[in-house]
C-alpha cells in the first residue's frame, strides 16, 4: 500500500452528489464527520441534472409526488413553486440546497469510481472517542465495535488513483441501469428505454409503442399520444390509477391526511377507490383494463391525462407483447400493429458494478439491509436512497442520512445506544417491508412512506 494517499484513511467516501448524496454530505458535515463526496459528472443533481449521461429525466418531466411530501426536512421547496415542479425547478432547488449548506466545496467533480474493495474481513479494534485509534500499517480502522467485520475500503478511481477510506456510503441512485424485457423475435425499428428518451421529436410522425404500466410508462404514453402519428400503450396488467388532484389538493396530500388519522388500510382503499371512480368512473368506460390487484399493493399510478387520451382515441391500449416481427409487434391477444418506435418504460436493475455483491448482503435481486440502509454485520458500509417510496423521497433520505450520521457518532462515543442499534440491525437483517406489494422486480425496493418515516424517526430518537 506504499504510495497511497493517507489523508483519506480517517474519512468517509460518499458516492454521488445527487439528491441522496447531497443529503448525506449535509448531515455528515453538520456532525463533523470527515468525508469526501465523489461525483462522476461536472455538476450536482444526479438524475435531475437534465442532459447529463447519468440523468434519466426527459424534457417534460415533473415531480410525481407533491412538493411538500418530496422536499428535504430542513429546506422547503419555495412557496411560489407549483405543486408538481418540473426538472428545471427541481435542479434549481438542489443548487440552492447545496449553496445554502455549503456543500459544493466538499464535492469532487469529474471523479469516477471504478472499483471498491474491502480492506479486511477480520474483526476491527474500537475507536475510542477523543483518543488516538489503534492502527494497522498506519491505516485508521473504521468506527466499529469489537467483533464486527470491516476494516475500511480501497476506492479505485478512474485514471488509476487509489484511496483508502474508513467507510463508504453508496448514494449514487438506482434509476440508471435500464431493464429491458425479453421478447422472442427481432424488431427493426428504433428502440429506446425511458432513460434514453429526452425530447418528443423522435416520436413525431411515427407509430410509437410504449411498453410499461408504471408512472413513467403512463406519462410517456400521454406524450406519445400528443406527438406521435399513432400511439399504442402495452401493459401486462391493469393498475389502479389516481388523479393528481382531488378538489384542488394533491392526491398524495389527501392520502397523507388519512394516514395521519391512523385509518386502517381497508378504509383508505375504499376512500381512494371512491375518489378514482368519482373523477374517472369505472376504468372499462374509458377503455382501460380493470386492475388485477387492490390499491396500495403496487406503486401508485398518479396520472390525470391517460383516461382523456384513451377516450379521445389518441392512445390505443394493448396487452402484453408476445412477439417482435420486423416492423410489426404481435400481442398476447393475437392482434398485431405496425410500429416505428418502441419506447420501453420497464424500470431499472438494482446494480452496483463497482462493488462485489457479497459485501451488500445480496438476496432476492437486491441488497438486504436493515431499513434499506445498514449492513447487518458491517459498520463501514451504508446505502442511502435505496428505496422506492409510494410518495416523495428526499425527506426520507434526509432521515436516512441523519440516522447514519447519528449512528457513527454514537459508535465514536461508545454509546450504549450504538450497541443496542447494532444488535437491532443484526437481528433484523432484511430490507424494510411493511404492507403487501406485488412480487415483481419493480417492487423490490418499495416502501410505504408513512410507516417507514415513523420507523426512521423512532430509531433516530433511540440514538439521541
Amino acid at each position: 500500500m506504499e504510495g497511497m494517499e493517507s489523508s483519506t484513511t480517517n474519512r468517509y467516501c460518499i458516492l454521488g452528489a445527487g439528491t441522496s448524496g447531497l443529503a448525506v454530505l449535509k448531515n455528515f458535515l453538520q456532525r463533523g464527520i470527515p468525508c469526501d463526496c465523489l461525483e462522476r459528472e461536472d455538476a450536482i443533481g444526479g438524475n435531475w441534472c437534465y442532459g447529463k449521461p447519468a440523468s434519466s429525466v426527459y424534457a417534460s418531466t415533473h415531480l410525481i409526488s407533491s412538493k411538500r411530501l418530496t422536499e428535504y426536512t430542513d429546506f422547503p421547496l419555495p412557496e411560489d413553486y407549483p405543486e408538481f415542479p418540473d426538472h428545471r425547478l427541481v435542479f434549481q432547488y438542489l443548487q440552492n440546497y447545496a449553496r445554502h449548506f455549503g456543500l459544493l466545496e466538499h464535492i469532487q467533480f469529474n471523479t469516477t469510481v471504478e472499483r471498491i474493495e474491502s480492506i479486511s474481513e477480520s474483526p476491527s479494534p474500537v475507536v475510542r472517542g477523543g483518543g488516538n485509534p489503534e492502527s494497522r500499517n498506519g491505516i485508521n480502522p473504521p468506527l466499529a465495535p469489537p467483533g464486527v467485520p470491516g476494516g475500511g475500503f480501497l476506492v479505485k478511481l478512474g485514471g488509476g488513483e487509489e484511496r483508502l477510506y474508513r467507510g463508504v456510503v453508496i448514494a449514487n441512485g438506482h434509476n440508471w441501469d435500464p431493464q429491458f424485457p425479453e421478447y422472442p423475435g427481432e424488431f427493426t425499428g428504433t428502440v429506446l428505454h425511458s432513460c434514453q428518451y429526452k425530447t418528443p421529436d423522435v416520436l413525431a410522425g411515427k407509430r410509437v409503442l410504449v411498453v410499461g404500466g408504471g408512472n413513467s410508462g403512463c406519462d410517456l404514453a400521454v406524450e406519445a399520444a400528443t406527438h406521435a402519428a399513432r400511439a399504442f400503450h402495452s401493459m401486462r396488467r391493469g393498475y389502479p390509477i389516481l388523479p393528481k388532484f382531488f378538489r384542488g389538493k394533491p392526491i398524495d396530500a389527501c392520502g397523507e391526511t388519512l394516514l395521519r388519522w391512523r385509518l386502517p388500510i381497508a378504509v383508505r382503499r375504499l376512500a381512494a377507490k371512491w375518489v378514482s371512480h368519482w373523477v374517472f368512473g369505472p376504468p372499462e368506460l374509458s377503455g382501460l383494463p380493470r386492475p388485477d390487484h387492490r390499491l396500495f399493493e403496487s406503486h401508485p399510478i398518479i396520472n390525470s391525462s391517460l383516461h382523456d387520451q384513451v377516450a379521445h382515441g389518441n392512445l390505443t391500449l394493448k396487452p402484453d407483447v408476445q412477439e417482435l416481427a420486423g416492423d410489426r409487434v404481435r400481442f398476447v391477444d393475437g392482434s398485431t400493429e405496425q410500429v416505428d418506435v418502441i419506447l420501453y418504460a420497464t424500470g431499472f436493475k438494482v446494480s452496483f458494478p463497482f462493488l462485489d455483491p457479497a459485501h451488500l448482503n445480496w438476496r432476492d435481486g437486491r441488497p438486504d439491509l436493515y431499513l434499506n440502509i445498514f449492513h447487518p454485520d458491517r459498520d463501514d458500509l451504508f446505502c442511502a436512497g435505496l428505496i422506492q417510496p409510494d410518495s416523495g423521497q428526499w425527506g426520507l433520505v434526509d432521515y436516512q442520512a441523519q440516522l447514519i450520521a447519528n449512528y457513527l457518532m454514537s459508535l465514536e462515543n461508545q454509546s450504549p445506544a450504538a450497541t443496542h442499534f447494532q444488535r437491532l440491525k443484526q437481528a433484523n437483517n432484511r430490507s424494510w417491508r411493511r404492507g403487501k406489494f406485488l412480487d415483481t422486480p419493480r417492487h423490490r425496493l418499495e416502501v410505504e412512506h408513512f410507516s417507514y418515516r415513523r420507523e426512521l424517526q423512532k430509531r433516530l430518537a433511540g440514538l439521541g
